[in-house]
């Protein structure tokens, strides 16, 4: 399979008293950059979670939201911090006896100072949670890996298409070569003879002249290159996906189906080659366009 490396993949998955939603986002990236955004409650699970992300994805920019919701108050309890409430009361004592007045303090009011009780998340059962978060990203990555297959069968379809007018234009390219050859030796036995007038042109010369001018402009092993380059592209659209994605290999190929073209260009004297050269040039750059969003 080809795959897209935009991508979208979410998913809720309830366990328990436990919810776990867990959203992948990604876009085109040279190398594979995760970024997860989650309860620092998980950050010890970071190395479990991204070597199961890399089970979805080989390359592409890639956020990921994590986010855990309780359904019961058992998650967290109240901490009585006895210490700190002795060294309020303490000072308090002191102010009293410093200004000569009456220590009226409550418990109520004692009660309401910064951290005499505080909120602490319960122990959690990591095995239990990391489970469950287990699942969620395997329901979102899933769905993740078919959303980027979809993209990456539309984006195959497109470049095959794109292919198919680049293979025409290298085949005009290369049954015009011969006739521009036949063409420039009419031209130069036409001059010769009007420069000699009725003398018998010399074939060996004129032979040798042609010979001269299609070594110049040869393109033989251009046309042989573009197409192998070709052919090796259309076999990876349709092999599809290895360990390291397609991306890679099929921008090599791009870049040298591009050399080939200028190649052409550069040597091409004749105004429909030249037209063509254009064209299969500006095929190329589509294509090349398209495999930055192939993984």
């Amino acid at each position: 399979m080809v795959c897209s490396m935009t991508g979208f993949g979410r998913s809720e998955i309830t366990e328990g008293e436990r919810k776990y939603i867990v959203e992948l986002k990604s876009v085109n990236n040279r190398y594979l950059d995760i970024n997860i955004k989650m309860p620092k409650k998980f950050n010890a699970f970071e190395s479990e979670i991204r070597n199961q992300l890399k089970n979805f994805m080989k390359r592409g920019k890639v956020d990921v939201y994590i986010s855990y919701e309780v359904f019961s108050e058992s998650d967290t309890r109240v901490k009585y911090n006895k210490a700190v409430a002795q060294e309020y009361y303490s000072y308090l004592n002191e102010m009293a006896s410093d200004f000569g007045l009456d220590n009226d303090v409550r418990i109520s009011v004692l009660s309401r100072f910064p951290e005499v009780f505080t909120m602490e998340d319960e122990q959690l059962d990591e095995e239990e949670v990391l489970s469950g978060l287990q699942k969620a990203i395997a329901a979102a990555g899933k769905q993740f890996l078919d959303s980027r297959v979809r993209e990456g069968e539309f984006l195959s379809g497109d470049l095959t298409e794109k292919l198919d007018g680049m293979l025409e234009n290298v085949e005009y390219i290369s049954e015009r070569s011969p006739e521009i050859i036949d063409e420039y030796k009419a031209k130069l036995r036409e001059k010769i003879q009007d420069l000699l007038e009725d003398k018998q042109v010399d074939e060996n010369r004129l032979a040798m002249e042609v010979t001269i001018y299609a070594d110049k402009i040869c393109v033989d092993e251009e046309i042989t290159r573009l197409r192998s380059h070709i052919q090796a592209m259309r076999d990876a659209l349709i092999k599809g996906d290895d360990k390291d994605g397609i991306g890679r290999k099929l921008d090599f190929l791009a870049q040298e189906m591009n050399r080939e073209a200028n190649t052409i260009l550069s040597k091409s004297t004749d105004l429909k080659i030249s037209d063509r050269g254009i064209a299969l040039k500006t095929d190329i750059e589509k294509v090349r366009e398209q495999i930055q969003n192939i993984e």
